[in-house]
């Protein structure tokens, strides 16, 4: 794809500009390292890097035009163009180059704190039911068509963004399932994009590392409602027994479809019931009512569907379609997901790592559990501090017994976080012990810094037949462990099929090259 720099720059508050504007831009990116020869490079201020001190750089790998926010030096045949703020401007400089993928699809945007993931799941098998074409952006992946691509962040940077809307388009996509976080709102990564649907799940604490308070988080959140078209078909489906719901009502200029238990709610669910099986309940719609029944499990994926149900219902889909592509649905990958082992323990993975997630997690486990509730989970380095007493305190109160290891580290001490961790583990109560294996039922909590010798002992000290349950926190899909600045192969689902597998330790794990150093860390969110 080929367009002229002058049409890009159409529109934009140019500041000041040096150098020829009728040149050929064969590409643009963010990244100087993926500069080619015709290609525009916009350079980004981000929290830790700044795209402003690898001009250079993208020069010499042949940048022939630069989008920067402050010019400092020349550059001999290259055109450089100053704008107040070249974040903003990429958005609508990728969606430009791109041919405004978003305007020919169906585009439905989820965010929310917790539940994004599993109600992309669901959505999209719905949809498939339906008969249509689905692409999905969001934390596990991005795919479409039978292919998939691993995701470095939930939802990518606009020009990556905008590339694989337009491959999705070209592919013959008729819907796009976008997982929205926060620092994308914040970023502006996803400005500009033709929302159909807005989809609102919950909110409660997380990344305030990035966004310093709840109010600032919320506000960022907020921004995906408050940039809806006030048309109407375009639409806002929100979860109103959450009280930030009535918020975001207020706020948006969209027409809006409710959802959640409450009566005063558009879409809902009635007479529910739980098993170790799944859960069923009645969905009560407007147009009529139709039993769902589907393996996911808890209450909190009796919300995650009425989430991705009453999206469909505003998309005119009928009431046994969505019945059929929600049971359809077998499991969400690292979401309360049952892993099956050669000693039939009942052992789950899921990717909750903050208080609020663990919580549902862990009361979703304790209906099941006829024996002990036993939690392993950590909390992530140079991430909020503030919810690591948060998370230990709500093991301890949910847990029969929680051992506390890593998560990804990252540039901190995993004992230091450990730390934080156990004094809200003491407040509930638990009391931590030495493990003798002496016991057959020991209840408190212990600290295991090392995540593989944490499942292990987990599931040497669970018993089978007084029915135990051992959650598995924090990672869920995630195959790899950021300690420092590097990743290594690490995959929860992997270890425990290796603790329970009779006769093989973590010491004769055959080696393979990906359980080495991976690659150097691009992590956000």
């Amino acid at each position: 794809m080929i367009m002229r720099l002058n049409y890009l720059l159409n529109g934009q508050p140019v500041l000041e500009q040096h150098g020829n504007e009728n040149l050929e831009i064969k590409g643009l990116t963010g990244d100087s390292r993926d500069v080619k020869k015709g290609y525009l490079f916009v350079a980004l201020k981000g929290s830790s890097q700044d795209g402003h001190k690898y001009l250079a750089h993208a020069v010499q790998r042949g940048a022939c035009a630069l989008v920067v926010e402050n010019i400092e030096d020349l550059f001999k045949n290259v055109t450089i163009v100053r704008l107040p703020d070249t974040r903003a401007a990429l958005a609508e400089l990728a969606s430009r180059f791109y041919n405004y993928p978003s305007k020919d699809m169906n585009l439905i945007g989820i965010t929310g704190t917790n539940g994004k993931t599993t109600t992309s799941y669901v959505l999209e098998s719905i949809l498939k039911e339906e008969g249509r074409n689905v692409g999905v952006i969001g934390t596990i992946n991005y795919r479409y068509k039978g292919k998939s691509f691993q995701a470095s962040l939930t939802t990518p940077e606009s020009i990556d963004l905008m590339k694989i809307m337009g491959e999705m388009r070209d592919a013959g996509m008729t819907d796009i399932i976008i997982e929205v976080s926060s620092h994308s709102l914040e970023q502006g990564r996803v400005r500009g994009l033709n929302w159909s649907r807005a989809l609102f799940t919950n909110f409660s604490r997380d990344h305030l590392d990035y966004h310093s308070t709840m109010q600032k988080y919320f506000k960022a959140k907020s921004l995906l409602f408050s940039s809806l078209r006030e048309e109407g078909k375009v639409k806002a489906i929100i979860n109103m027994d959450d009280p930030k719901g009535r918020v975001l009502k207020k706020i948006t200029k969209s027409s809006t479809v409710s959802y959640g238990l409450g009566d005063n709610c558009l879409i809902r669910a009635a007479d529910i019931n739980f098993s170790a099986e799944g859960l069923h309940f009645r969905l009560t719609t407007p147009t009529g009512d139709i039993p769902i029944t589907s393996t996911l499990l808890g209450q909190v994926n009796v919300y995650n569907i009425l989430a991705a149900a009453a999206v469909a219902f505003s998309l005119d889909i009928d009431l046994n379609t969505i019945s059929r592509g929600i049971q359809r649905l077998a499991f969400v990958p690292g979401r309360l997901q049952r892993v099956e082992n050669k000693q039939g323990l009942s052992i789950f993975v899921d990717y909750a790592h903050s208080a609020d997630a663990l919580k549902k997690a862990l009361q979703t486990l304790r209906q099941l559990t006829k024996g002990r509730l036993i939690t392993v989970f950590g909390c992530g380095g140079d991430r909020d501090r503030g919810k690591r007493p948060d998370m230990g305190k709500v093991a301890g109160i949910y847990s029969d017994f929680a051992i506390i290891t890593s998560d990804n580290p990252r540039g901190e001490s995993p004992a230091k976080i450990a730390d934080e961790i156990e004094t809200g583990v003491k407040e509930s109560g638990l009391k931590r012990i030495e493990l003798d294996f002496s016991s057959n039922n020991p209840r408190g909590y212990e600290i295991i810094l090392d995540r593989r010798k944490a499942i292990h002992t987990a599931v040497k000290i669970a018993n089978k037949e007084g029915g135990d349950i051992i959650l598995i926190a924090g990672k869920g899909h995630e195959k790899y462990q950021i300690i420092g600045d590097r990743k290594r192969y690490f995959n929860d689902v992997e270890e425990v099929e290796l603790a329970t597998n009779s006769g093989i330790s973590s010491a004769t794990k055959p080696q393979r090259q990906e359980e080495m150093i991976m690659s150097l860390i691009k992590d956000d969110i």
